[in-house]
């Protein structure tokens, strides 16, 4: 029933007497509310009625006025509802005065404050308050239009729905909502309130299909607060609609909408031939703001080893972020009293700090830190990373720099740095490196500042360097002892220098260089007769020396291209030369050298400079003249394009350069020293549309060697031989290929901090801490749909590597190195991944690092398997879990031991 239609019954109403007005008047502003905003008679003559309705309402008043009788004390009823209620159906909006419903029909939608309901059929019942609604049946008998619920944030999606406005309670059929990650479908839903339900026959799962899920927690008991928590009775866990024996009495899931909570980390079981049974990467989250929090896991064997890691990420939004990583394991092999017994404390620390450009332009701050024991990756227990292992060399960065924009400008930097050799377990630092620089000046520049010609380009600057250089070893890392022989120093250099034209086609520099350097301490050598040896000792105190330095340079460009022809295939070659020839001397420093006699006699003197040692070096005791010749080529095409619609020949790469350098010191005395250098050569090219990166070089001596192998200042054309003997060679090439879009190796940057590759050509790195992620590209977190014949395309990449060396530097001659690599990567069906990381040294006669990788997309689960079968670090890795967060600690992870 419309307004229009219902509007003759309102007319009629005010006509009778005061005492059921009231009532009918709150009842045509109820339908007033509902949007009649207007109200017309169909009477013929509603104008009439009209004004005696009006004189009729002015004598009610008037008769109120003088009765003694005071109508206002009897109070109005209160409206049915609080607000304005919005509505429309597609097929027809019904009204039901006597019974007080309201119905909606096909596409219905219902708005009532922060209520928003879509149906196929809407039923208000605005006496009692309440609404209801249901789906529809379409022509072939299945149901559609099932209704849409949603009260402020929350949102259901059910069979039915019954809900009262006034006590917020519902009862709610066959319901299906989302809260975070979690996805729940109760049979019967009742509301309490706006924070707490009750469910009957509910299942939980983080699946993407609620009706058919791979797995799901089937219980009958539900009080759930949304965004806070769900409590259950009986729990059981349901795969594939077949009930398991996992089950709990009662359950807890914690929800927030907070983007993270603190909560239990639960521990993997695993077991070693070496350490017994374990539990591994248990622990506790702690989100302790939105700006930090911080991770705590262990791992404890029943031999006694143990290992504790503590992890942190931190950012501040448009400042600064980062991580840090502290590990600490104590490992214990085998049993006190056994042969095979040890026990060894082992750590690493690892920092990544990044400062926003934007907080402040004119200074930066950055930290990359990788330390700790030498043997850290070699023998933890609780790292999966080749790469890693087989890197020899750990190093650590952090840095503070600013500028001051002054006139000139100024630029300081502060550095501590560390590197590591795992090998030789020598440990290089510098605490710290400060770097100071003023930018360059030109006295002679004219107010125009056009700085053209030898006088005008004229130009100095001031460069600082200040070192405390340590050099220790692991043992001694972080004791005071590594201080004992700590160096300080620092080195003062002012280089004045000038560049101009020559000739219109050369291009000339040349420099004067100006240093000075300060010590905190010098040796002293002497011959020392109780102990029939040289002694050196070390004098504490201020020294420094000074040495000064010229060089210049001449270089040009040379194009040169050779023509086929406009009716060949390759029209003409294009060859870039750019030859340079260099200039360098610096005199003799002799008066910074001492004598010292190392035998008892005193007949054998031997020269040293006190400064020897010194973190700057020594200043030289010979002359040093020297000119060096450079020679670099690149050689481009020009064909005929594949495409006949082009015009325009295509231009392509032959090599990006060919290399030749050498030099010649005039001052060389041909027994310690000899005039010419050996010429490298080296070059590289593209090929294969860029996809295949080719470097090559080789070093060539024009000297000869004797049959001992040492080398004679003679020629070793003039020795019978050619006019260069190759002592060396090298080449390497690496190819990668693929059919898909590249992506983001995100789940790899842990493997590069920890020192390791890039890419996968010694394996893929395992997080064993969050085995969520996939070791592959990370695609199956994409939708799982397929928009075309899966085997019409398989995606697949590889990559490889070659590397070859030659030896010739004692007439061996022979290839010294000689290996291939290889990585290849594949998606077998859409939902099975596989790849292979090997090579083979051909050299050695051997099978390289060899991993072999699966994994299966479970839609919310994943299981991947990978396996080292051969070498020293033979191991296999299984896995099964659920991918969300919220249920991470549901899992399976069973792994092998790394056999160091």
């Amino acid at each position: 029933m419309t307004c229009q239609k219902t509007s003759h019954i309102f007319t009629k109403i005010v006509f009778k007497p005061l005492h059921t007005n009231l009532f009918n008047i709150v009842l045509l502003s109820f339908f007033l509310t509902l949007g009649c905003g207007k109200v017309y008679s169909q009477d013929t003559n509603k104008k009439k009625k009209a004004t005696n309705a009006s004189k009729q309402l002015d004598s009610i008043k008037t008769i109120t006025t003088i009765d003694s009788i005071k109508v206002d004390s009897i109070k109005p009823k209160k409206a049915f509802l609080d607000g304005k209620v919005k509505y429309k159906a597609k097929d027809y909006a019904k009204i039901d005065q006597k019974r007080k419903l309201i119905t909606l029909y096909n596409e219905a939608e219902l708005y009532y404050q922060d209520v928003e309901l879509k149906s196929g059929i809407i039923v208000l019942d605005y006496e009692k308050n309440e609404v209801y609604a249901g789906r529809l049946k379409d022509s072939a008998g299945v149901y559609t239009q099932y209704p849409n619920f949603k009260q402020g944030a929350s949102a259901v999606e059910p069979d039915s729905i019954r809900f009262n406005f006034k006590t917020k309670k519902a009862l709610i059929w066959n319901s299906r909502s989302e809260q975070g990650e979690f996805r729940i479908k109760a049979n019967i839903t009742k509301k309490e309130n706006d924070s707490v339900y009750f469910l009957k026959g509910a299942r939980f799962t983080t699946a993407k299909d609620i009706d058919n899920p791979e797995y799901y927690f089937q219980t009958n008991k539900v009080k759930f607060i949304p965004g806070k928590k769900v409590i259950t009775g009986l729990t059981n866990m349901v795969i594939a609609d077949v009930p398991t024996p996992i089950a709990l009495p009662f359950a807890y899931f914690p929800m927030s909408s907070e983007k993270s909570i603190s909560g239990l980390i639960l521990p993997s079981y695993n077991d070693s031939n070496t350490r017994g049974f374990s539990l591994q990467n248990g622990g506790y989250y702690f989100a302790l703001s939105d700006n930090y929090d911080l991770t705590v896991l262990g791992d404890y064997y029943t031999n006694g080893s143990y290992a504790m890691r503590f992890e942190s990420a931190y950012a501040k939004r448009y400042k600064y972020r980062g991580n840090i990583n502290i590990r600490f394991e104590n490992l214990i092999s085998s049993e006190r009293g056994y042969p095979d017994y040890s026990k060894q404390n082992i750590y690493n620390i690892q920092w990544s700090h990044s400062k926003d450009t934007k907080a402040s332009p004119n200074s930066s701050f950055s930290a990359s830190v990788n330390m700790g024991s030498s043997k850290y990756f070699k023998q933890s227990i609780n790292q999966a990373n080749i790469g890693s292992n087989l890197n020899n060399t750990l190093s650590s960065s952090v840095s503070y720099s600013k500028t001051f924009n002054t006139l000139p400008q100024i630029r300081t930097s502060l550095t501590a740095t560390h590197s590591q050799n795992t090998q030789t377990q020598v440990i290089n630092m510098t605490l710290p490196t400060l770097e100071a620089s003023v930018d360059r000046i030109y006295p002679f520049v004219g107010k125009n500042g056009v700085k053209k010609g030898f006088i005008k380009n004229i130009n100095f600057q001031y460069n600082l360097s200040g070192k405390n250089s340590i050099v220790t070893t692991d043992s001694l890392f972080f004791k005071p002892q590594m201080f004992d022989n700590a160096k300080i120093g620092a080195k003062h250099s002012i280089p004045i220098s000038t560049n101009f034209k020559l000739f219109k086609y050369f291009s000339a520099s040349t420099t004067a260089n100006y240093q000075e350097v300060w010590q905190t301490s010098t040796i002293n050598k002497t011959y020392d007769t109780e102990q029939s040896k040289v002694v050196e000792k070390a004098v504490n105190g201020f020294d420094a020396y000074r040495t000064y330095s010229f060089s210049s340079s001449l270089g040009t460009t040379i194009y040169g291209t050779f023509n086929f022809g406009e009716d060949k295939k390759i029209k003409a070659i294009r060859h870039v030369m750019r030859p340079s020839v260099s200039y360098g001397y610096t005199p003799s420093f002799e008066k910074y050298y001492d004598t010292y006699a190392s035998d008892a006699s005193g007949t054998i003197i031997k020269e040293y400079s006190r400064f020897e040692g010194g973190i700057f070096g020594a200043p030289g005791n010979s002359n040093s003249n020297i000119v060096g010749f450079d020679l670099s080529n690149t050689f481009e095409a020009k064909v005929t394009d594949k495409d006949s619609t082009k015009t325009e020949p295509k231009k392509i790469m032959l090599l990006n350069n060919l290399n030749f350098s050498t030099s010649y010191n005039f001052n060389a005395d041909g027994i310690t020293s000899f005039a010419w250098q050996p010429l490298r050569v080296s070059g590289g090219t593209q090929l294969l549309d860029n996809k295949m990166n080719v470097n090559f070089g080789a070093t060539l001596n024009p000297y000869a060697i004797d049959n001992s192998g040492k080398q004679m200042n003679i020629f070793n054309i003039d020795n019978g031989g050619s006019l260069f003997r190759m002592t060396s060679a090298n080449m390497t090439l690496n190819y990668s290929i693929s059919n898909k879009e590249k992506s983001k190796k995100e789940d790899n940057s842990q493997n590069t901090r920890n020192g390791g590759r890039e890419d996968d050509l010694f394996g893929r790195s395992n997080d064993l801490n969050d085995q969520r992620k996939s070791q592959f590209d990370g695609s199956e977190e994409k939708d799982n749909e397929i928009t075309e014949f899966f085997n019409a395309k398989l995606p697949w990449d590889m990559t490889l590597a070659y590397s070859l060396t030659y030896g010739n530097a004692m007439r061996e001659n022979k290839i010294i190195g000689n290996s291939i690599m290889i990585s290849a990567n594949m998606d077998i069906t859409p939902k099975w991944k596989g790849g292979i990381s090997t090579g083979y040294d051909f050299v050695q006669k051997g099978v390289t690092f060899t991993q072999l990788r699966f994994e299966r997309d479970l839609l919310s689960w994943r299981m991947d398997f990978n396996w080292t079968p051969i070498g020293p670090y033979s191991n296999w890795n299984f896995f099964i879990g659920i991918k969300s967060g919220v249920l991470s600690d549901i899992k399976w992870n069973k792994r092998s031991t790394i056999n160091r």
